[in-house]
């Protein structure tokens, strides 16, 4: 039987992605997804039609709640950016410290597996300049829970994998689609609407939908009437 892993998956195009990637690596894919008061339920079905699709050994939904914190358009009553120049700087749909957050919980299910690998689609190319996407920040991770957990002190270290860390959309959806990814299950919009459809103007809408258009095909995902 091949290596445990656990992946996050939030129902986007970067983690069906990254999922694909673990399974052609042979890893078995344990996918974890979370209910962390985000404004639209959508990608957790979108999630779950991925993990479907794609097949895992198994797939949970962890639920928390980032609210009682606030402090982004996504957990709080603020709204998102339509239409933003990518040189504006960090923009309110940053939740605060949530790949830590992911990790954190990542590495604990990781540790009952006995799985020495976590995958995380994150990206440092195409996307908002979120600090928990850049690959120094995985890094000091990746060390820490190393420094944190039981298994690690007994020989066991995790290794946290990036495979779409310096991938350009288009790259990331290219290697999806040659991996048998079906984007049409996938949503990325911050602002999703209940019945799933994404808005087409938010950061996630605009970076997604360029990397389609520069492979010079529609992106099958679903968007509201212009």
């Amino acid at each position: 039987m091949s290596a445990p892993a656990v992946i996050l998956l939030s129902g986007g195009l970067d983690s069906a992605s990254a999922l694909a990637i673990a399974k052609a690596l042979g890893l078995t894919p344990y996918a974890m997804s979370f209910r962390y008061g985000q404004r639209h339920v959508a990608e957790i079905q979108a999630a779950e039609a991925v993990a479907a699709q794609l097949g895992v050994a198994r797939h949970i939904v962890v639920d928390i709640d980032l609210r009682a914190f606030g402090g982004s358009a996504l957990t709080a009553d603020i709204p998102v950016p339509v239409d933003r120049q990518a040189d504006e700087g960090i923009p309110i749909t940053y939740v605060p410290a949530r790949n830590t957050i992911f990790l954190s919980y990542a590495l604990a299910w990781a540790e009952v597996l006995d799985a020495r690998d976590i995958v995380i689609g994150v990206n440092a190319v195409d996307y908002s300049g979120y600090p928990d996407c850049r690959p120094e920040y995985v890094a000091a991770f990746q060390a820490m829970a190393n420094l944190a957990t039981k298994a690690a002190i007994d020989g066991n270290r995790v290794t946290i994998h990036t495979p779409l860390i310096w991938l350009t959309k288009s790259q990331i959806i290219r290697r999806g689609l040659d991996l048998g990814v079906d984007f049409g299950l996938t949503r990325s919009c911050y602002q999703l609407t209940e019945d799933g459809l994404s808005c087409g103007r938010c950061d996630a809408c605009s970076i997604r939908l360029r990397g389609f258009a520069e492979l010079g095909i529609a992106d099958p995902a679903p968007y509201l009437a212009s």
